[in-house]
């Protein structure tokens, strides 16, 4: 927990002090270059499945399923990091206010603030959620390769699109993990693992 949010302050404070992040600009002219290649229909694919089309639908249908199956402390977990983590972006984002990158007119433009990135933040939630419940189970390879990988391409898809910064996404993936794992240690403390296995 304290590693990803060291990590978060490091970058908050320099958005906070508006000092240009060093590798912001080369890696965001990087992506603008390989638009080039065609990659357009598979990132905009990946960006919707990063927010409206996958993660929220899918937080709220897991969410439901863990409260019909009365897994109570899982579904409290789960229930929490997910709306917990959309709330602390939606309050970070107005404290930062940070502008979103210029440095092209994106193919699916934002209004919003851009630090930390919600995609990266909610997905990441979601990825970090799903590999703390089957952790102690035989399915953690099957969720968290696929869950690493989709939080890859979300992360890559929003600075693709250049509508964030590549210093946005990692501050939402350390915040991601760094409130994640503090619901992980309230909900289940002492011990205590999910699906009754103590």
């Amino acid at each position: 927990m304290l590693l990803p949010l060291w990590g978060f302050g490091e970058l908050a404070e320099e958005v906070h002090e508006a000092e240009a992040i060093p590798f912001d600009a080369p890696i965001l002219l990087f992506a603008r270059a390989m638009s080039a290649a065609g990659f357009d229909r598979v990132f905009l694919l990946c960006s919707k499945l990063g927010y409206q089309w996958g993660v929220v639908p899918f937080d709220i249908a897991f969410v439901l399923l863990l409260a019909a199956l009365r897994r109570r402390r899982e579904g409290l977990f789960a229930g929490i990091a997910l709306a917990g983590s959309a709330l602390l972006n939606l309050g970070a984002k107005q404290l930062f206010a940070r502008a979103r990158p210029s440095l092209w007119e994106s193919l699916a433009p934002e209004s919003s603030f851009s630090f930390p990135s919600g995609h990266a933040m909610g997905s990441m939630t979601l990825a970090m959620v799903l590999i703390l419940l089957a952790w102690r189970t035989r399915w953690r390879l099957w969720v968290a390769l696929p869950m690493v990988g989709f939080v890859v391409l979300v992360g890559l898809s929003r600075v693709y699109l250049g509508v964030h910064y590549p210093s946005d996404i990692l501050a939402g993936w350390a915040a991601a993990c760094a409130w994640t794992a503090l619901v992980w240690l309230l909900v289940f403390p002492h011990g205590k693992r999910p699906w009754g296995a103590d």
